[in-house]
């Protein structure tokens, strides 16, 4: 089972394109990616590593999307 599928996981991150960004052209209008973590600390670090300048972007680049923490309830 792949992580990002794994229900029993409560904590996530929800990815997607900001409004108007030319990748949609790509991608589609409405895409989006979840990841999901056993912790909240596992995809707090998470989200920080995705919104870094990492070291193969040019000086002043950020990642032009949109991330949401999320949180499942195991009712």
């Amino acid at each position: 089972m792949n992580a990002q599928e794994d229900s029993s996981k409560t904590f996530g991150l929800r990815v997607s394109l900001p409004d108007g960004d030319p990748f949609t052209y790509l991608l589609d209008e409405d895409w989006a990616a979840t990841h999901w973590y056993e912790t909240q600390t596992e995809r707090d670090l998470a989200l920080q590593d995705m919104q870094r300048e990492h070291e193969y972007s040019r000086n002043g680049d950020k990642p032009a999307l949109v991330f949401a923490a999320i949180q499942r309830s195991h009712s």
